[in-house]
């Protein structure tokens, strides 16, 4: 039954792929380096915007970082309107509030202020403006978008998501627990900032969750099946950096050529698999953040050395080429030996940055529905280098769990 099953993910795997490489995917005009965030007000009067909604975070609102932005719009007489009730995993009544006041505001055009959540939140907005007969349930899933949107503007906080170059957005369904995707090329920003003066004063807890986002989404896009020379080309360019940058940043974070660096190596990752896609690392992170609240980049650090152990010997080669460009070996040195080492350095980096080794929220009982899910979301969308059974992705989880005190 397992060798019919496993035909048919790879057969729908290898179509979907197939089909997906065929996809023209716009890539967003890029301000870079710190202080470009200066220059988006002339940015949005040259698209013939005249006021917008800047979508945030309270925690965003609170530390003044919008306050800046919002006095040079006023002054180039673009009209601003903040919504900054987007919640860490956003809700489909964050987006359709957004939506409202978008309209309320005579808005026509979107700033998207901060780190993942209130990216995705201002994506599925914009995508609801533009497509007011469909609801955001029935946007999940693929290409059930139509465009164009409004002209959008991305300004990540963090060097993480990558959701500035990115064509899906994650949305979460308190009613049943659950986080869905939302993808489609005209979710793509158009235009992004990647300004390391708005990253200086992270956290070190943050810095480094959102880092090793970007290396999972850099990881997962290279060991998977739908990896190109273009893919693999921003991943290393991601590696190379996270891993020569990530810790020294996390330990002293005023660093800012690192910071920018770092916002780079996010872009790269975010480049690489919005066209090669991610794997289960991912699978279980959304839902755990869906039933848990699990922060997604946290998830991401603490899963991705049980996955790479899982599939290590399927994709040993890619994974000895990243030990090498991350400067962990020779090429003289074994696949096995190098991929090995890769593995270890992740859980170094982990442990050197206080990442734990297991999710606290995580509840034995809810195992087996979790394992359900994220085999359900990964087959056959996510083209992972090994397949896994339901009893396999029972077992990682139960290595999450936190026993004790």
């Amino acid at each position: 039954m397992w060798l019919v099953k496993k035909f048919f993910i790879r057969s729908l795997s290898k179509f979907i792929g197939f089909m997906f490489a065929r996809v023209d995917l716009p890539e967003p005009k890029l301000l870079s380096g710190p202080g470009s965030l200066k220059k988006l007000p002339a940015l949005i009067q040259s698209k013939g915007v005249r006021r917008v909604l800047l979508v945030s975070d309270k925690g965003i609102s609170s530390l003044g970082l919008i306050d800046p932005l919002v006095e040079a719009l006023s002054k180039a007489g673009i009209g601003c309107t903040i919504y900054d009730d987007v919640r860490p995993n956003p809700t489909i009544a964050n987006i359709d509030s957004g939506v409202e006041i978008y309209r309320a505001n005579k808005c026509d055009g979107i700033i998207a202020f901060g780190g993942g959540s209130p990216m995705d939140c201002a994506k599925v907005i914009n995508a609801r403006i533009s497509n007011p007969n469909k609801t955001v349930i029935q946007m999940q899933g693929g290409m059930k978008v139509s465009g164009p949107l409004s002209p959008m503007f991305a300004v990540p906080t963090t060097a993480g998501t990558g959701s500035e170059c990115s064509l899906g957005a994650m949305v979460s369904d308190p009613e049943s627990h659950a986080k869905f995707g939302v993808a489609s090329p005209y979710l793509v920003p158009p235009c992004a900032v990647l300004d390391a003066e708005l990253m200086v004063g992270l956290p070190p807890h943050i810095t480094s969750s959102t880092g090793m986002d970007a290396l999972t989404h850099a990881v997962e896009s290279y060991i998977g099946n739908w990896a190109s020379d273009y893919t693999n080309s921003h991943a290393e360019q991601a590696v190379k950096i996270i891993l020569r940058d990530l810790e020294a940043t996390y330990h002293d974070g005023s660093d800012m050529d690192r910071r920018q660096n770092l916002a780079m190596a996010s872009h790269h990752a975010g480049l690489a698999f919005t066209r090669a896609m991610v794997g289960y690392v991912h699978a279980i992170s959304h839902n755990l953040g869906g039933l848990y609240g699990v922060p997604h980049g946290l998830a991401n650090a603490v899963i991705l050395p049980l996955i790479l152990d899982f599939c290590r010997q399927d994709c040993e080669v890619q994974l000895s080429k990243l030990a090498i460009v991350g400067g962990l070996g020779r090429n003289d040195e074994s696949a096995k030996t190098l991929s090995v080492r890769f593995i270890d350095k992740i859980r170094e980096m982990n442990r050197n940055m206080g990442i734990p080794t297991g999710i606290a929220q995580l509840q034995a009982s809810d195992i087996p529905r979790l394992a359900r899910q994220a085999l359900a979301e990964a087959h056959p969308q996510y083209p992972v280098p090994r397949l896994m059974k339901q009893a396999e992705c029972e077992d990682i989880l139960q290595k999450l769990l936190i026993i004790g005190p």
